[in-house]
């Protein structure tokens, strides 16, 4: 299933795509996509509703973040070689491990807002994890199956709030507008192989990332199960695993995004976003 949220910001509805490429509204059947509809049997449900049957929403509606009331949003860092490469960074032995702030979170075609002061503004595409199942300790084996699904995240940085004004990451990482989710969450019955997905990104038409999941040094049922070590991870939470290179940061010289730029970016099987960048 493609599950998804729509309608206007504050204000979604849950829905999912019919076979069609259709909007349906799912609001008669489960109040939001969320935490409490991820889970295996509650996702069972959902696949035996038949979509004709529902409402469908208009064809130009928004697309709201895929998931609603994210607990968690973890962040990995440096996940390619060729990223840490390009970044002048070793390769980490283990994830980094950072956090974005949950009010970073924007639909996947929403405005991104330049912060005030910001001169380093860059793009990340990303897979984004969804979970569906309480994780604590678990086991790399089954990690998997703690899996709701995986969506397109722009981990968007400001990479001078990030690297130069002291502390950790996260200063660059969550200012508002920084999380576009969306458009969908694919259930995991859908990915084959996570970690073998294109993903691509453009500034202004330009593709400056044009990568795969295959070369991510920590696979997501590995994450999965690194993270659930550390923090009990709860359905709802989200996890972005990390970025190909090609960002910003990594030009020679650097690029940075400026209000007026435009983003367009997607993952095989997952969907496309679309952002502009305008002034905070």
């Amino acid at each position: 299933m493609k599950l998804l949220r729509f309608g206007t910001a504050g204000q979604e509805r849950p829905g999912a795509l019919d076979t069609q490429g259709r909007v349906r509204d799912l609001s008669g059947v489960v109040a939001d996509i969320d935490g409490a509809t991820l889970s295996d049997e509650a996702l069972a449900k959902l696949r035996a509703v038949d979509l004709d049957t529902l409402p469908l929403a208009p064809a130009d509606v928004r697309y709201g973040p895929c998931v609603g009331k994210v607990g968690k949003f973890l962040c990995i860092g440096l996940n390619y070689a060729d990223h840490a490469a390009e970044s002048g960074l070793p390769i980490p032995e283990e994830p980094v491990l950072f956090t974005k702030a949950t009010s970073a979170i924007v639909g996947p075609n929403d405005t991104v807002l330049k912060p005030r002061g910001s001169t380093k503004l860059d793009w990340e595409v990303e897979l984004g994890v969804v979970i569906g199942k309480t994780a604590s300790y678990v086991d790399e084996a089954d990690a998997e199956a703690h899996i709701a699904g995986y969506c397109v995240i722009n981990d968007v940085s400001e990479r001078a709030f990030q690297l130069e004004r002291g502390g950790t990451w996260d200063k660059g990482k969550g200012c508002d507008t920084f999380g576009p989710i969306g458009p969908w969450l694919v259930t995991r019955d859908e990915v084959a192989d996570p970690a073998n997905l294109k993903m691509w990104l453009k500034v202004n038409g330009k593709t400056f990332q044009d990568g795969s999941t295959a070369t991510m040094i920590f696979k997501p049922a590995f994450i999965v199960a690194y993270l659930s070590r550390f923090m009990t991870l709860q359905p709802g939470d989200v996890i972005s695993t990390g970025t190909p290179p090609g960002v910003g940061l990594g030009q020679r010289p650097e690029v940075y995004l400026d209000v007026g730029d435009v983003m367009e970016l997607g993952i095989e099987g997952l969907g496309q976003q679309r952002q502009v960048v305008a002034q905070a």
